[in-house]
């Protein structure tokens, strides 16, 4: 099992989307929130995903598409 610090930063309707939710429930990968700050117009999150290196690099990819 791999680990991987991923940092994700929105503003607007962006910073309110369940990327958490979604990052469970469509890739094979444990998410550790390591510190956040979110709000209704401004998000920052500090995560750490583990799982196979092929899903976390799915993921990550799904990140930077969305």
């Amino acid at each position: 099992m791999t680990t991987v610090d991923v940092t994700l930063v929105a503003s607007g309707a962006a910073a309110g989307e369940p990327w958490i939710w979604r990052l469970n429930r469509e890739f094979l990968v444990q998410v550790n929130i390591v510190k956040a700050t979110v709000d209704s117009d401004y998000g920052f999150m500090h995560l750490e995903l583990s799982g196979p290196v092929e899903e976390i690099q799915r993921a990550i990819a799904w990140l930077m598409t969305t």
